[in-house]
């Protein structure tokens, strides 16, 4: 594990409860941990982009993972930003009952004292909300979900904040409306951008969205992890 004086990070090998041994990134901050985060890809896998991700909220004081969820089809795969249609097969393709239990692995990694959320963005914004169902977290954030009306019939365990862009194809209103319906308690912000506006090495991005969104985020993991 790489330190600096804010942060400590590296690789490192999880184990799911059904064997499968699959590598995660993980950065954890040097002083007082205000909880574990789980970071859950988009399609393309764990990308140096949301490497920095993780080390961003471990800067914030959260002991953060992402688990390389891909490993159980084609392990060590990063999809290129220019290649999206392969990233989306093989983000569709992954079986979800074992994507939980690799999800359950990095939550048993980063838990201490002030439990563990889960933060995922485009597919993984969709993920967050079956993980929120069966697994013991203290919330679940997305940023711009993708196929969140598969999801719409599980029962999330912890609060949800959602953010979601107005020109977003992937959460048109008709969707944000049924995902408000499904979840009545859940935060739920929209934002002038659309798909992907947090990525800033993408030209989706949209600093505005994205510094508000990423905020917002901060203030719910401190109310929840208190």
């Amino acid at each position: 594990m790489a330190s600096n004086s804010k942060i400590t990070e590296g690789m490192t090998t999880l184990t799911a409860a059904d064997g499968f041994k699959f590598e995660a990134f993980r950065a954890t901050p040097a002083g007082p941990v205000r909880g574990g985060l789980i970071i859950l890809q988009e399609i393309f896998g764990i990308t140096d982009q949301l490497k920095e991700v993780v080390r961003s909220y471990a800067r914030d004081g959260y002991d953060t993972i992402i688990p390389a969820l891909y490993d159980r089809v084609a392990p060590q795969t990063v999809v290129p930003f220019s290649d999206p249609n392969r990233g989306r097969d093989m983000a569709y393709a992954l079986p979800l009952d074992k994507v939980i239990l690799d999800i359950a692995a990095a939550a048993a990694c980063v838990r201490g004292a002030h439990g563990v959320s889960v933060l995922g963005f485009c597919w993984g914004g969709g993920v967050i909300v079956r993980a929120a169902a069966e697994i013991d977290l203290r919330g679940a954030i997305a940023f711009y979900g993708t196929r969140l009306p598969t999801y719409l019939d599980c029962k999330p365990k912890c609060p949800l904040l959602f953010h979601f862009g107005a020109t977003d194809p992937n959460s048109t209103p008709e969707i944000i409306a049924q995902v408000r319906n499904a979840f009545p308690s859940a935060e739920t912000h929209l934002y002038n951008a659309g798909h992907a506006f947090a990525n800033d090495v993408r030209p989706t991005y949209v600093a505005e969205a994205a510094q508000t969104a990423r905020a917002r985020t901060l203030d719910f993991l401190a109310r929840v992890h208190a």
